[in-house]
């Protein structure tokens, strides 16, 4: 017996959630699980082809559908072909649902706007990275235009510190040495809880209680939420690592506005500017929309404009989607030729700020944790290949990098 199939789509949240129902579902071998994404039309379109090939390929497995999608609109994926159940949410990480007596039920999706606390991940799962993932924050508490996720993951929950230290320490015990914080919005962290702590002081407090934890990433942080202790960090911690990602979206004030977002051009630009005097080799990406609706080619150039002259190396840019049921789709549209060609001039910006930022890094000394026998990752998450020899994947390594490829640096042990 192997294992149910995971099929999953979209955000690494998503991924992290697989592998902790990989665990949850080592003893159905004929059942396939389709974990669905809700950002984007296209997201939930592939989710669909994937569902009616998997019912191709096998008509007897049961197919369970879950995820973001199945938890905002259940009743679009009940009528498929070959789905046994539709589960929620909060559902799909609860050991009860996946016995055979629940998988017999009708299909269970909570009002996920009611969900309770967010629990800590289970010990067991590690998912065999190198590099750990631990959710500590579930769910949004804000409304962007854009977004429908508060509707699939419901409203912010906490995982209380003592849990997260609990979690880190065995995670530590299991072999990693890098833990990335993640979440749905992990700058909200802490609001629910007494006292309202902050982002920050959940990173001081698994730093300085799990001390053999030797590098700490975050995940997407919201521009907005930047809290002193994260300062704090960044200018006095070194295994507080040295690498940043924006949920930016755009950088014109209007756009900004009409999507709703908390920050303005001039609060991430000093944001930027106040991490590089903190750390001035630190590695900032952003999320970035192209062609958000009523977006004008003036707005356009005005992020263009903000990517090249603050050099944002690492950059996930998305042509606008549509995504029924918020607002920003009932907005005048702008045509899909122009939110596909100022996606293509952001990725062309972004590049050259890669390859400008990595030849940066050419003759420095790196912290490299090994991937593999060749090939790991710097504390600035730059790709790195060993020129010689080769490593026990899941080391870290005192590399200098000498020269630069297509694919990342080249280095040898120093």
């Amino acid at each position: 017996m192997s294992g149910a199939e995971l099929l999953t789509f979209g955000c690494r949240l998503n991924l992290h959630e697989s592998e902790r129902m990989q665990a949850l579902t080592g003893h159905l071998d004929d059942v396939v699980v389709v974990n669905t994404c809700a950002v984007t039309t296209s997201a939930e379109r592939q989710a669909r082809q994937a569902i009616r090939r998997a019912h191709r390929e096998d008509p007897s497995r049961r197919i369970v559908v879950t995820g973001c999608a199945a938890q905002i609109a259940p009743q679009n994926w009940r009528s498929l072909p070959g789905v046994a159940q539709v589960m929620g949410n909060a559902e799909k990480l609860d050991a009860a649902s996946w016995s055979e007596h629940a998988l017999k039920q009708e299909s269970r999706v909570a009002d996920i706007l009611s969900a309770p606390p967010a629990p800590a991940s289970p010990v067991a799962e590690t998912g065999g990275h190198v590099r750990a993932l631990l959710q500590v924050q579930q769910g949004c508490d804000h409304r962007c235009t854009f977004c429908i996720i508060p509707y699939g993951r419901g409203a912010s929950r906490s995982v209380p510190v003592a849990d997260v230290i609990a979690r880190a320490r065995q995670l530590v015990a299991a072999g990693h040495h890098e833990i990335v914080l993640t979440g749905v919005d992990i700058a909200s962290w802490g609001r629910d809880l007494d006292g309202t702590p902050a982002l920050g002081t959940l990173c001081r407090a698994v730093l300085e209680a799990v001390p053999d934890l030797p590098r700490l990433r975050l995940s997407s942080l919201d521009p907005a939420s930047v809290d002193r202790d994260l300062w704090f960090l960044l200018a006095e911690e070194p295994r507080f690592l040295p690498h940043l990602h924006l949920s930016l979206q755009a950088a014109s004030d209007m756009v900004l506005k009409r999507m709703k977002r908390r920050h303005s051009v001039r609060d991430a630009a000093a944001l930027i500017e106040k991490a590089r005097v903190l750390r001035p080799d630190i590695a900032i990406g952003a999320d970035l929309i192209a062609g958000f609706p009523t977006e004008t080619e003036a707005q356009a150039q005005e992020t263009l404009d903000f990517v090249t002259r603050y050099k944002l190396p690492y950059l996930h840019v998305f042509p606008y989607s549509e995504r029924p049921g918020t607002p920003a789709a009932r907005m005048p549209s702008v045509p899909n030729a122009q939110r596909q060609a100022r996606a293509a001039a952001l990725r062309e910006a972004g590049e050259a700020n890669r390859l400008a930022y990595w030849q940066g890094m050419v003759g420095r000394d790196l912290d490299v944790l090994m991937e593999g026998a060749e090939r790991g990752h710097s504390a600035h998450f730059v790709p790195v290949r060993l020129s010689k020899g080769r490593a026990e994947r899941g080391t870290r390594l005192a590399l200098r990098a000498h020269t630069l490829d297509e694919a990342g640096l080249v280095a040898e042990i120093n």
